[in-house]
C-alpha cells in the first residue's frame, strides 16, 4: 500500500519566482535537524538530474539517491518537478515526490504530495506522523525564502 502526505504552504513570490528558487541553498535549509543530512551532489529540479544525500543517524550513515523524473507546467500555469528515490535508506522501499507550484491570488501555493512504501503495511502507518512532521516542518521555510502571503 502506497501512503500520501499532501502540504500546502501559500508564499507571496509568483510561480516562476519560486520554481528558480529550488536551489542548493534551499534544498539544505529544508533539511529537518534529525537526521542530520549531508548533500553530496544536487544537480538540480529538472529531468534527469539527480540528488545524492547522507542522512547520519548517529548510528549510521545512510544514502539516498533521487532522480527527477519529471518537470514542467501545467496547462492551469502550476509548475512542477516530481523525484523518485533510487536508492532509499531503510526502511523505505519507494519514494516519489511531486512539487507543484500553483499560481494563486497575491503568489502562489507550494504543494509538497509525497508518496512512499516500506515493507510492511503497519510501518507505513507508524512512519506516517514522522513523515508529515518532517515536511511540515518546510512550511515556514518556504514563507521566509519567499515571502509571507
Amino acid at each position: 500500500m502506497i501512503m500520501h502526505v499532501t502540504l500546502r504552504t501559500a508564499v507571496a513570490q509568483p510561480p516562476a519566482q519560486v520554481m528558480a528558487g529550488f536551489t542548493r541553498d534551499l534544498f539544505v535549509a529544508l533539511a529537518p535537524p534529525f537526521p542530520r543530512l549531508r548533500v553530496l551532489r544536487f544537480d538540480g529540479c529538472r529531468t534527469g538530474d539527480r540528488v545524492e544525500i547522507e542522512l547520519n543517524t548517529l548510528v549510521a550513515r545512510l544514502p539516498w539517491t533521487s532522480l527527477i523524473v519529471d518537470d514542467g507546467q501545467l496547462p492551469d500555469g502550476t509548475l512542477f518537478f516530481v523525484d523518485e528515490g533510487q536508492r532509499l535508506p531503510p526502511p523505505l522501499r519507494y519514494w516519489r515526490h511531486r512539487h507543484l507550484i500553483q499560481p494563486g491570488p497575491n503568489g502562489s501555493v507550494i504543494v509538497d504530495a509525497l508518496e512512499y512504501r516500506t515493507a510492511s503495511p503497519l510501518l507505513d502507518a507508524l512512519l506516517y506522523p514522522a513523515m508529515w512532521a518532517q515536511f511540515a516542518w518546510r512550511k515556514p521555510i518556504y514563507r521566509r525564502w519567499f515571502g509571507k502571503r
